[in-house]
């Protein structure tokens, strides 16, 4: 998360929003935001109910949910899906700002 951390910036500037889903509970989901003082949005999915809608993996032989990266344009179509094979397998800031480009200038040609 400090990845998303250091380019938050970047994303809010190209009308993004971050959102981190993860395992668990309200609680400890808070305590983690409010230690790290996360500046991006937390979402406690203790059920699973958001990873069964995005496809995101369970895999217990590698410390259970596998990271996932989801863009999701306003209209609520999912625009690209990343899903890794392990922990280390995650874009970088950099891909994902060239996908938010170009997600941007289609929709500025399709409304100019």
């Amino acid at each position: 998360m400090a990845q998303l951390r250091q380019g938050y910036p970047d994303f809010i500037a190209r009308g993004a929003e971050v959102i981190v889903v993860g395992p668990e509970d309200a609680t400890a989901f808070r305590k983690v935001w409010q230690q790290e003082g996360f500046p991006f949005i937390g979402l406690p999915d203790p059920t699973h109910s958001v990873l069964r809608l995005y496809g995101q993996e369970v895999n217990l032989f590698k410390l259970g949910r596998m990271p996932a990266q989801v863009i999701v344009d306003r209209a609520g179509i999912v625009r690209y899906a990343h899903y890794g094979h392990n922990m280390a397998d995650i874009p970088s800031n950099a891909e994902l700002f060239a996908i938010l480009d170009e997600l941007n200038t289609r929709d500025v040609a399709a409304t100019g």
